[in-house]
């Protein structure tokens, strides 16, 4: 197995879960009930954990017969272990929880990622504010169902903003979509009725005086609008999207 921890040093362990219990006691030993292995890469198997404050390995086949075991508690969500025990460091690193039910906490680590989300955020809503009126009402459309018929301009802003600062990677990936303009098509043509959902929600109906006819059924779990636009891009889709420009432009 490799050194996790090359560097001797303090480690602090956070439970991932956004509001831990008070205590929170984590498996430390391997039971028939309660399996605990470490699948070793380098031997090729997998090797029982087991936590004893009286031994150097968290492995039971490097442990001698006198192990004292002893729980591992996490308060208020966390664990400290000091750089003096190396044992509870390597099995805190090697357990099979480790990433999922808590992670080490890395500062230097967090203030990295803190940073890259702080500019991502700057990005958006620098990128938010300078939209065109036309992209500005696309995203709304789109992305945030308004109708931008019942909304002023300021209030739609004031959403995409908002939007843009929430999910900052979600409004990036939104208006720069090179089909945001043909979902827009569909986003306004069912704000203006000339589509419209039938039978539950489930199938989709062309609503013009001269095209009445079903669009089709949506898949289960589809979102309407990417549906939609997927099937009028499509080369028997292309002339209802030109009709249904037509009557956008009217």
């Amino acid at each position: 197995m490799k050194n996790k921890n090359a560097e001797s040093k303090d480690m602090v362990f956070v439970l991932t879960r956004k509001n831990p219990p008070l205590s929170f006691m984590l498996n430390s030993r391997n039971t028939k009930s309660n399996p605990l292995f470490y699948w070793d890469e380098e031997q090729g198997i997998n090797r029982s954990l087991r936590y004893a404050k009286n031994q150097r390995s968290p492995f039971e086949d490097e442990q001698d017969g006198t192990a004292i075991i002893e729980p591992i508690i996490f308060n208020d969500g966390s664990l400290f272990v000091p750089r003096t025990n190396p044992t509870l460091q390597k099995f805190m690193l090697c357990h099979p929880s480790y990433g999922k039910t808590y992670k080490q906490l890395d500062n230097e680590v967090d203030a990295t990622k803190q940073i890259d989300d702080i500019n991502l955020e700057a990005d958006a809503l620098i990128e938010a504010k300078t939209l065109s009126i036309e992209m500005l009402l696309s995203v709304a459309r789109v992305h945030l169902g308004l109708n931008t018929d019942k909304f002023s301009i300021p209030e739609i802003k004031r959403d995409v903003l908002l939007f843009a600062k929430n999910y900052p990677r979600d409004f990036l990936d939104a208006v720069n979509d090179p089909e945001l303009s043909v979902n827009d098509i569909v986003a306004r043509a069912f704000n203006e009725g000339l589509i419209r959902f039938r039978n539950s929600n489930k199938d989709v109906f062309m609503n013009i005086n001269s095209n009445k006819k079903k669009l089709m059924t949506l898949p289960i779990g589809a979102e309407p609008i990417e549906a939609v636009s997927a099937l009028l891009k499509s080369d028997d889709g292309l002339p209802t999207l030109e009709l249904i420009k037509q009557h956008l432009e009217e």
